[in-house]
């Protein structure tokens, strides 16, 4: 079985010390890769702290063009990196799935390098002129998740590389190989030293935030590792993007036409199979509207084929590892245990993989575990209130903060309700729209710091001001 390598420096590296990669759909082993030692970790973080001055140095116009042929790698590659998606963290290669993340990848590379941060004036009158430049941090570590793990690490690398800044990434332990070989591709035509990667499990993650030669950590994944990360910085003062998830609620205002929106409002659910932070976890329905939207949900998740993603036609995938699909199937349990109805799917799938069909919950309300903590898997508990207000209180009951959405066919009433949900993002008629020129974050426990855009660009610099006295001519 071949063991996948980490790079460092712009080579590879491999060790006798390895972990294994399953298929979540078929438990099958697909590969092993190697784990990090203490010495490896410090030698990536040296390689990237040594290049990181001469890549500063280079033009804007340089780094753009070096990171257009990034985005030509993952071009070239899209089919190999896909299928490693699909084998490794299960999504299918067919609708969102794979081929998406992989065009997601693209499109996240080729934005970010066309961006500029020109020099600010921020305040200019007849005797002084204060400049803002923007300057990279210098290295920065990140820490990318099993549920879009490459996506989500392009999302991290390209803005730091970027604005002039190196990258020391650790994948997951689960979702390892796929991104390992992202890395090894883009070092094609990346400099020596640029961008590197290490490989193992929380351990080595805390060696890589714990560095104090790290100048910014960007982390995704769950809040209890962002504490963690936010102790470990303590050593550091290294500047941190956290972004841990939610439990977004999704809210269909009174006498809703959904006909025309339940497509999106089943992808802004169940995309990734409910493993995406921003999903809609919760969903809060007019009572008088219930029976009608149930019975439209019920019938587009009887038409999303589920099974090994490798297979033609399918849609849905597995969950991606046993501690989440455990973790899924005990909150469905619970629901049942106190009174809630399953109106579709409810339990584990017969057979090999981590298979979890749609699901489905009524008669349950906030109280029940399944509505107050993050399920992270293809169920949604389907919540009725009386009035808009209640709505609003219940969607906001929650000490996390990414996103929500609302669902309604007067955009100005809509708009209205979205400025009181208390999250980084509202989306109206869809949920989880990201795109690469919107900032995104989230505010109480889903973290602090916003990637994407403009904004997204300057989290990864440090501001410079220059403050320039003006010559002032006096007569003779």
């Amino acid at each position: 079985m071949k063991n996948y390598t980490f790079t460092i420096n712009g080579n590879p590296v491999s060790t006798a010390n390895t972990f294994d990669v399953k298929n979540p759909a078929t438990g099958e082993l697909i590969g092993k890769a190697s784990i990090s030692s203490k010495s490896d970790v410090e030698e990536a973080i040296t390689s990237a702290k040594a290049a990181q001055p001469k890549w500063a140095a280079k033009t804007n116009e340089e780094r753009k063009a070096i990171l257009m042929k990034v985005s030509q790698v993952l071009i070239d590659n899209t089919d190999y990196l896909a299928n490693w998606i699909t084998k490794e963290q299960g999504k299918p290669m067919a609708g969102p799935g794979a081929m998406f993340e992989m065009q997601a990848c693209v499109g996240w590379t080729q934005v970010p390098a066309s961006l500029d941060l020109p020099v600010e004036v921020v305040f200019e009158d007849d005797t002084r002129r204060d400049e803002m430049h923007r300057k990279p941090l210098g290295v920065v570590g990140a820490i990318a998740p099993w549920n879009w793990p490459l996506m989500i690490a392009i999302w991290q690398i390209i803005p730091a590389l970027r604005a002039g800044n190196t990258v020391v990434l650790k994948p997951s332990e689960y979702t390892t190989i796929g991104t390992l070989e992202m890395i090894r591709l883009m070092n094609t035509v990346l400099p020596e030293g640029v961008l590197n990667s290490i490989s193992g499990d929380g351990k080595v993650g805390a060696q890589l935030t714990s560095s104090k030669e790290v100048d910014k950590i960007m982390f995704t994944g769950s809040e209890s590792t962002a504490r963690k990360i936010i102790e470990a910085s303590e050593g550091n003062m290294a500047r941190l993007t956290l972004e841990c998830g939610g439990n977004d609620a999704a809210i269909i205002l009174p006498g809703t036409e959904m006909h025309s929106k339940i497509g999106d409002l089943f992808w802004g659910a169940f995309i990734n199979m409910g493993q995406t932070c921003a999903c809609a976890k919760r969903l809060y329905v007019h009572e008088d509207d219930y029976d009608r939207v149930v019975t439209a949900l019920d019938a587009i998740s009887a038409q999303m084929p589920m099974g090994n993603g490798m297979d033609e036609g399918v849609l849905l995938g597995p969950i991606q590892n046993k501690m989440q699909f455990d973790k899924v199937n005990n909150l469905v349990e619970d629901a049942k245990a106190n009174g809630a109805t399953i109106i579709r799917g409810g339990s584990p799938m017969d057979g090999a993989g981590y298979f979890y069909p749609i699901t489905l919950v009524g008669d349950i309300d906030n109280g029940a575990r399944l509505v107050d903590e993050e399920q992270f898997g293809p169920v949604l508990p389907i919540i009725k209130y009386k009035t808009v207000e209640e709505a609003i209180l219940k969607a906001n009951d929650t000490r996390t903060g990414l996103g929500g959405s609302v669902w309604g066919d007067d955009l100005e009433e809509a708009a209205r309700v979205a400025s009181l949900i208390d999250t980084g993002t509202v989306w109206i008629n869809q949920h989880g729209a990201i795109h690469p020129m919107v900032p995104f974050g989230g505010v109480k426990d889903s973290g602090y710091g916003v990637e994407f855009g403009v904004e997204g660009l300057k989290s990864v610099t440090s501001p410079q001001i220059i403050s320039i006295k003006k010559q002032v001519l006096t007569k003779a």
